[in-house]
């Protein structure tokens, strides 16, 4: 079986792999306070060229932005989000678990934008009864989204504008941000998102990494006690050098960029191969996700040899899925699906 279901099916880049080995025996102090840690810090403060910065390593995306929005709101007080976003559709409802609601908005191509901010707070801070209501406080979105759609620089920088208006904090998840920032087309930079986001996070663990997000906080209101929030979720790792390990090595001579730019080019070959078959798409991508529409014979066909995953089903005959490349997807294996792509049409 050869699987495009997402990017985190294989291991890591064999750089942190070599890097893991090479440091295992050696001494550490824990908890993310140790020299790796330090250095991948300074790494990406100077990537993002935000040098009063705070950077922190948690393991996973759902573990990081429970962390994060928790850290944000008040008890009473909700986080907004598109409808397909991963807070709201694919995280078991990790942020109701710590007692603030999710709120959305009928997203664009997955994308939220400034008007949706400015309508959420007009519709609670206009409302006679709003100390009744649960307040918004943090506009989440995701970069690219789940949709393998991305923003552009002036989308983000009208959001960044509402939000600072409405006195929301903006949060973006970068679960996939390498994907994003190497796209085809794009004018968003990690420059971009530090001037733009109070809080981001870069995703490693379906970027390369064996696991790892490196949380950038920008704002300085909400810097404070941070690791005790990280310690209260249960995300501050013991052996907090293996983070950092890796995000030094990613952060190394453009290792992140590179790794990411290979999946894009091969999800792209995927997409063009679709196309020439005469295939429609649910979204359109340049990112490593990509969304044809299948009939039952053809899924039946393809999924017999290749593992992707159904999104949605249309009508009685027709079901969008995705085909998900990854750092280490290998060009063989596109070109086998390439070959059988065109034996369906």
């Amino acid at each position: 079986m050869i699987r495009f279901n997402s990017d985190y099916t294989e291991g890591a880049l064999p750089e942190i792999l070599d890097a893991l080995v090479k440091t295992n025996f050696e001494q550490t102090t824990g908890y993310g306070e140790d020299e790796y840690c330090a250095e991948a810090r300074e790494y990406i403060k100077s990537a993002c060229n935000a040098p009063s910065s705070d950077v922190h390593f948690l393991v996973g995306g759902t573990q990081t932005n429970l962390t994060v929005i928790s850290s944000l709101l008040r008890p009473y007080q909700a986080v907004l989000c598109a409808d397909s976003g991963h807070i709201n559709t694919h995280e078991t409802g990790a942020i109701e678990a710590t007692g603030h609601k999710v709120m959305t908005v009928q997203g664009n191509l997955g994308k939220i934008c400034a008007d949706d901010v400015y309508k959420a707070y007009r519709a609670h801070f206009e409302d006679e009864s709003r100390e009744h209501i649960t307040q918004p406080k943090v506009v989440y979105i995701s970069h690219p989204t789940e949709w393998g759609t991305l923003y552009s620089k002036r989308e983000l920088e009208e959001i960044s504008e509402a939000c600072k208006k409405c006195n929301f904090y903006l949060y973006l998840d970068g679960a996939r941000l390498g994907y994003g920032l190497v796209a085809e087309g794009t004018d968003v930079t990690l420059p971009d998102l530090a001037r733009l986001c109070d809080c981001f996070y870069i995703g490693g663990t379906k970027c390369g990494a064996l696991f790892g997000e490196a949380v950038v906080i920008t704002n300085d209101e909400i810097k404070a006690d941070f690791r005790y929030c990280i310690k209260q979720k249960g995300a501050l790792l013991a052996k907090g050098r293996l983070l950092g390990i890796q995000f030094c090595e990613l952060f190394k001579d453009g290792l992140y960029e590179r790794a990411c730019k290979n999946a894009n080019v091969l999800a792209l070959r995927i997409r063009n191969a679709f196309a020439e078959c005469g295939f429609e798409f649910y979204f359109d991508s340049v990112t490593n996700q990509q969304f044809p529409i299948f009939t039952k014979e053809e899924i039946d066909t393809l999924s017999a040899k290749y593992g992707f995953l159904p999104i949605e089903k249309l009508d009685e005959s027709r079901t969008a899925v995705r085909f998900c490349t990854s750092w280490a997807t290998r060009d063989e294996d596109v070109d086998a699906l390439i070959r059988d792509i065109k034996m369906l049409k």
